[in-house]
């Protein structure tokens, strides 16, 4: 008897806790994944939050899981993430060809759809660079640009040994014919960029670090960060460091 009573007490303290936590997230919090059709593919997408909205955008061949820690970091924070599944990967159908500029596009259409004013974004290796093309391609889509590994064009980008290699491939699947011929942006362009912006790579990444302060240094409201201890992804994938990152800067900007 008193076990019954215990435990129907028990199940009407949680059930309390449950709806006081869901009242402290706000009414507007939300927590869904679901697809979008936009310029000729479908996107997966996660979706968490509420307040001002950013985009993530993972690295070749992952997915919005890669970004879980970071999504459940800006939700917690205040902000309403969207994280997408980039055209063939994730959970999308495989393509037979990849272009960065199909995925900025991509982005820009998904933005349109979900009726976005000007998101931040943060994108980590090819997410960065479709993040930087699609404010190259439409300037004043973004409030504020992270980006973490990202590079502007293929040679020279890369630290030697690994470019050597990466570029010597014989068979190359789709996805790496792309990150072997593109992006192709320029200095010029990066001056062209007028929204704040954190470029980011590791102490030890694949990206020389004077590529990283190339393009960080060549937009105006830009800052370069060299990650200690890290390499590509290490401090992005299921790390909080990205999002300490990232908070710090959304905050020193004012992007709230």
């Amino acid at each position: 008897m008193n076990k019954v009573k215990f435990s129907r007490i028990g199940l009407l303290f949680a059930a309390t806790f449950a709806l006081l936590f869901a009242g402290c997230k706000g009414s507007d919090y939300v927590s869904y994944t679901d697809t979008i059709n936009v310029n000729g593919v479908e996107l997966f997408y996660a979706a968490e939050g509420a307040g001002r909205p950013v985009i993530l955008l993972h690295g070749n061949g992952g997915s919005h899981n890669d970004m879980e820690t970071t999504t459940r970091q800006l939700a917690q924070a205040g902000y309403l993430v969207y994280a997408l599944d980039s055209r063939g990967q994730g959970a999308n159908p495989p393509l037979a060809e990849y272009h960065y500029k199909d995925m900025a596009e991509d982005v820009r259409q998904f933005i349109i759809a979900k009726g976005l004013t000007k998101p931040a974004v943060f994108g980590f290796s090819d997410g960065g660079n479709i993040a930087l093309q699609l404010e190259v391609l439409h300037p004043g889509t973004f409030s504020a640009i992270a980006t973490g590994g990202a590079n502007i064009f293929v040679r020279g980008s890369l630290v030697p040994e690994f470019e050597e290699s990466f570029l010597a491939q014989t068979n190359p699947n789709p996805l790496n014919i792309m990150m072997m011929n593109e992006p192709t942006m320029t200095v010029d362009d990066m001056q062209l960029i007028d929204c704040p912006a954190l470029i980011m790579s590791g102490d030890s990444d694949l990206i020389r670090a004077e590529h990283t302060a190339l393009i960080g240094n060549n937009i105006p409201l830009g800052e370069v960060v060299i990650v200690p201890n890290a390499d590509h992804g290490s401090y992005i994938y299921h790390s909080r460091r990205v999002g300490d990152l990232i908070l710090d800067f959304f905050n020193r900007i004012g992007y709230r």
